[in-house]
């Protein structure tokens, strides 16, 4: 029986704004909160909130048939409790069906897989542990930033427990195999990869409004035929796409959301299910592993991380960047912690590609990836000479391991602390229960009878 495996994700761009080379030093605030709040009001009301409505409407009209993952990055998710709030709601109801599984991501959306493996880790902890207080759920299948991954980092994943990764099935990597089958990382066989099928995917984020397309229109009956229609030991279609496909790409006009909410019957009609990643990794075994010694995406025809790291102001500004990874995770200061989630965000390095895809590339405020490239390398003068004034330039590697060791230490002195007061304490609290209990059942001393006074006959 063949399983769809539909995803969303859900990311929103922080604009920086036009920042001169005169502003260095002397103002430390690099975002355009006009353009941030304008463009996410935008996406929510054009993509997102009907999106969601939609999705619930699926879940508690198939009764648990209709299944859905979606995964938010960190920065996205701050933005929309500060300007689309609405969004997060829809959210929280849509995880009351208990037809969805959020998955993690990177909290700032980065490549921060591709630089700093402790910074990797600590974003992606920090995002599964948000996921948990937002929605009560515990990640157990993890997306990197555009679907990244190579076997280095998907070694790093089953390091941290995570059952599951998604990645592209992209044919450079695959060859003659099917992207419609479990497989499992090279580094580590737990970790199991659910690989994107980039045509059925895109069939529905870029074409399907496109008239001039030889499949235009496409129906939900249509879709399904095609699913139905492949080889029977395929198992699992994974479809996987930006929620703001859905309203922002594809307009709602092109009837975008009525073709969605005609999946589940029609694929109910061809035996077709809908599961969760963690529903795939768990009931399905993997048939083989995926050889990745070099990191692929889901962008761009090459399927590689060429759209950022592709020229030479590219890597001039990401090797920059993360030279001070190792001072900001030292610090604690609130506003350097934001700028440094912010400043990673991965489409800081794509307004800087010089790549000629064939398709229009916002790039906001820029005029070219030259003007991208100096503006956000004004800006990273600026964070860093603020991130040295809290650790000296001149302070070497060594010192700053040293730092590091000892603030792990204490940290891991503290949890062996809180571990071992939380052992004393319920050990007290069953000490003083069981002092309690034979006080409890010990019947009450009985008073003494009152003697009976006769009185003398006369």
């Amino acid at each position: 029986m063949k399983t769809i495996c539909l995803y969303f994700e859900i990311h929103q761009i922080i604009h920086l704004k036009r920042y001169r080379c005169f502003d260095i030093g002397r103002d430390h605030y690099y975002y355009d909160d006009y353009e941030n709040e304008r463009c996410i009001t935008e996406i929510a009301e054009k993509s997102y909130i009907p999106a969601l409505v939609t999705l619930i409407e699926m879940a508690k009209a198939n009764a648990g048939a209709f299944k859905v993952a979606l995964s938010l990055s960190g920065v996205g998710l701050e933005q929309l409790e500060i300007h689309a709030p609405r969004v997060i709601e829809l959210l929280q109801e849509l995880n009351e069906t208990g037809c969805v599984e959020f998955l993690a991501e990177p909290y700032s959306h980065g490549l921060s897989s591709l630089a700093n493996e402790d910074c990797f880790r600590e974003e992606v902890m920090r995002m599964s542990n948000k996921v948990k207080e937002v929605f009560g759920q515990t990640p157990k299948v993890f997306r990197n930033s555009s679907l990244i991954y190579s076997d280095a980092i998907g070694g790093i994943i089953a390091e941290m427990g995570f059952k599951g990764m998604l990645t592209e099935g992209a044919k450079h990597v695959l060859g003659w195999k099917s992207p419609h089958y479990l497989y499992h990382c090279a580094e580590n066989p737990n970790l199991k990869l659910l690989l994107r099928d980039y045509k059925l995917s895109d069939d529905i984020s870029l074409r399907f409004s496109n008239s001039e397309w030889n499949e235009y229109p496409l129906f939900a009956d249509k879709y399904m035929d095609w699913i139905a229609a492949l080889p029977e030991g395929e198992q699992v279609i994974n479809i996987f796409m930006e929620l703001q496909a859905l309203g922002m790409v594809q307009p709602l006009s092109s009837n975008i959301l009525e073709f969605l909410k005609a999946l589940p019957a029609c694929a109910k009609e061809r035996g077709i299910t809908f599961s969760t990643p963690t529903e795939v990794v768990t009931k399905l075994k993997s048939v083989d592993k995926v050889d990745v010694p070099y990191p692929l995406s889901w962008s761009d025809e090459e399927r590689d991380v060429s759209c950022w790291l592709g020229n030479a102001m590219q890597r001039e500004a990401f090797n920059k960047l993360y030279s001070v990874a190792e001072r900001v995770h030292l610090c604690d200061d609130r506003r350097i912690k934001q700028d440094w989630d912010y400043l990673q965000a991965s489409n800081n390095f794509r307004f800087m590609t010089t790549k000629n895809t064939g398709i229009y590339l916002p790039r906001g405020i820029y005029d070219s990836p030259f003007d991208a490239f100096t503006n956000y390398m004004n800006i990273l003068g600026d964070f860093i000479a603020r991130v040295n004034s809290l650790y000296p330039v001149d302070m070497d590697n060594e010192e700053l391991n040293s730092l590091l060791t000892t603030i792990k230490n204490q940290g891991e002195e503290l949890v062996q602390l809180n571990e071992e007061v939380a052992r004393l304490q319920e050990a007290l609290k069953k000490a003083e229960e069981k002092v309690a209990a034979p006080a409890a059942k010990k019947p009450a001393a009985k008073k003494p009878a009152a003697k009976k006074t006769t009185k003398k006959s006369e």
